[in-house]
């Protein structure tokens, strides 16, 4: 199991827009998506992070190069950026 951690720095003015990129592309990623198993929108404060679940690390890398995710989910939501995303990908022990 592996987790693909991607946090956002999104104004609070435009969440709903980012949240709604969310919900665009939740079900394709699940859908399409080698290796994915889950995928959570986590809201705080100061930023907004999207959680995905892959069955290894290298989906969860593959995931960064593929259409969905360069053209479709970065696409969509590079407007609302404040910074450039923090992505990280984490093994679990």
């Amino acid at each position: 199991m592996a987790y693909l951690e991607i946090t956002l720095r999104v104004d609070p003015a435009d969440r709903a827009a980012a949240a709604g990129v969310y919900e665009n592309y939740r079900q394709p990623f699940l859908d399409t998506v080698p290796g994915a198993t889950s995928k959570e929108l986590l809201v705080r404060d100061e930023d907004v992070q999207v959680l995905h679940g892959f069955r290894t690390t290298a989906d969860a890398a593959a995931y960064l190069e593929s259409e969905l995710f360069t053209r479709d989910v970065v696409g969509g939501l590079s407007p609302l950026l404040k910074a450039a995303p923090d992505v990280r990908i984490y093994d679990v022990a």
